[in-house]
């Protein structure tokens, strides 16, 4: 699923559904030439327990990309206090340790920002960590310097809560995912689910209806949904980045 176009996920999608039902329909109109009489009420009692299931997992697989896009949001905005914070307490430095600590963090802005836009993830943290270093080697000889200074403390503690938010961001944001086994059972679930409702149509002689397409459009448009949600770095459904735009553009050219 990540590695797939979303057009890609929404076609397969509805490939799928149809299938499905088309063959729950072959299925279910072969058992009624058959003549085995078997009685649609159960059956139809059956579809509509299978299809509440389906909503049901739907439903759950939705919120939880819902609450991954938002944990995306709120990482950010964490994020970007903390390298404001670090930019104002790098006053507390000497003059040169505080101009080579500030060029720093502008770049290391730039770099998430390049990385937000054109989704070379790899090459920006690793520059990042680079950075990282760089800030703390001047970080830890402000203190060897001046031990007892308060204000170089304070600007190692919001240092190391930038740092750590790094990290935090990495893994909320790239490696936090909907589970392979999630997908599996919601296709799988979904299969069956549209199969016993091809099945009832056919078990009652009932021609092809238009409306099974619109269905099959409405699941996989859903699918789309979530699987965007899912990859909010990638999709259309970005996280905005202007929070660290305006960081940004507060720290001069």
């Amino acid at each position: 699923m990540r590695s797939l176009p979303l057009v890609v996920i929404f076609l397969l999608t509805l490939a799928l559904v149809l299938l499905a039902v088309e063959v729950g329909y072959q299925l279910g109109l072969a058992r009624q030439k058959a003549k085995t009489h078997e009685k649609e009420a159960p059956v139809g009692a059956m579809v509509g327990a299978t299809l509440g299931l389906l909503a049901f997992l739907l439903a759950f697989t939705f919120g939880l990309a819902a609450n991954f896009f938002a944990g995306k949001r709120e990482v950010l905005l964490d994020e970007a206090n903390a390298i404001g914070t670090t930019w104002l307490r790098a006053d507390f430095l000497q003059p040169d340790e505080r101009d080579s600590a500030r060029a720093l963090l502008r770049e290391y802005v730039d770099i998430r920002l390049a990385a937000a836009e054109n989704g070379e993830v790899e090459g920006a943290m690793q520059r990042s960590e680079e950075i990282h270093g760089a800030l703390w080697a001047l970080a830890a000889e402000a203190m060897t310097d001046r031990p007892e200074s308060e204000a170089a403390g304070l600007f190692v503690e919001t240092l190391n809560d930038t740092i750590d938010l790094h990290a935090k961001r990495v893994q909320v944001a790239l490696r936090t995912r909907i589970p392979p086994t999630i997908w599996y059972a919601l296709y799988a679930i979904s299969f069956f689910a549209f199969g016993t409702l091809g099945y009832l149509a056919g078990l009652g002689a009932a021609s092809r209806s238009y409306a099974t397409i619109a269905v099959a459009i409405i699941f996989s448009a859903m699918i789309w949904l979530i699987a965007d949600l899912d990859t909010a770095a990638e999709g259309t459904l970005r996280v905005s980045q202007q929070v660290m735009i305006d960081l940004r553009n507060s720290m001069g050219p």
